[in-house]
């Protein structure tokens, strides 16, 4: 889990015209000897898509949400400045094939729906490679642990969620999610927890209890010596460990 630094939906530099969350990405980590995070969301036919957004507009010349088109209809589209198509989970997991660890962030709209964390876990569970899942919804990883118990799973989280993004959350939930206390239901093995959260008395807890922990997004010096004191690993982007 943390013996390199993991690159930040994959080694990406969109002025080199490397997108996130691409093969090309995917390919650079693995040449740089990084572990990989990406992120998957569900398409219309139930598969996990290799994309970070809800949406198409960003990154694609498509418009409209993911969760709308097949996966043929989404890997019809391109990257903007790019040739990379997006890719399936299963296709990522052949084309990394257990050469460094991958980090799987399931996203999710918080509705309750646990279709992408079970699927995610059904493809991670065959794979023979490193690889562990994580997500900010609890309910993603109990999902995890029901569906593939021996597959690594981990939490995301920060400590509050001010930003407008969480306002469909009620304040207990946020307040739980920032503090952990979901863990009778989750049963997370690991956290995920923003750089700028680290002195978070939770975490020297866990560090204590020796569960990893990683931090995100590491993006600067100052970001890097929060990580060196507070947390296992980082997952990086913008520079080069």
């Amino acid at each position: 889990m943390t013996a390199r630094p993991v690159a930040h939906r994959g080694l990406h530099d969109a002025a080199a015209g490397i997108i996130e969350n691409t093969a090309s990405a995917v390919d650079a980590a693995v040449a740089g000897g990084y572990a990989i995070e990406v992120d998957v969301q569900l398409s219309r036919d139930g598969e996990a898509m290799v994309f970070h957004d809800f949406a198409l507009e960003r990154l694609t010349t498509g418009c409209g949400k993911v969760a709308d088109l097949s996966v043929a209809e989404l890997q019809a589209l391109a990257f903007k400045g790019t040739a990379d198509a997006m890719m399936t989970l299963p296709e990522l997991l052949a084309r990394v094939d257990g050469r460094t660890l991958l980090l799987v962030e399931i996203k999710s709209a918080f509705t309750g729906d646990v279709r992408l964390a079970r699927r995610t876990a059904e493809l991670a569970a065959a794979y023979a490679g490193p690889i562990a899942l994580m997500s900010f919804d609890p309910e993603m990883v109990a999902a995890v642990a029901e569906a593939a118990p021996k597959v690594r799973r981990g939490i995301v989280a920060q400590r509050r969620y001010g930003d407008s993004e969480w306002t469909g959350l009620s304040a207990l939930q946020r307040w739980t999610m920032g503090h952990l206390l979901h863990w009778p239901r989750s049963h997370f093995q690991f956290i995920a927890y923003r750089v700028a959260d680290l002195g978070a008395p939770v975490l020297r807890l866990a560090r204590a209890c020796g569960m990893p922990v990683l931090t995100w997004t590491v993006r600067s010096p100052q970001d890097r010596a929060r990580c060196a004191s507070g947390a296992d690993q980082m997952i990086f982007e913008t520079f080069r460990p």
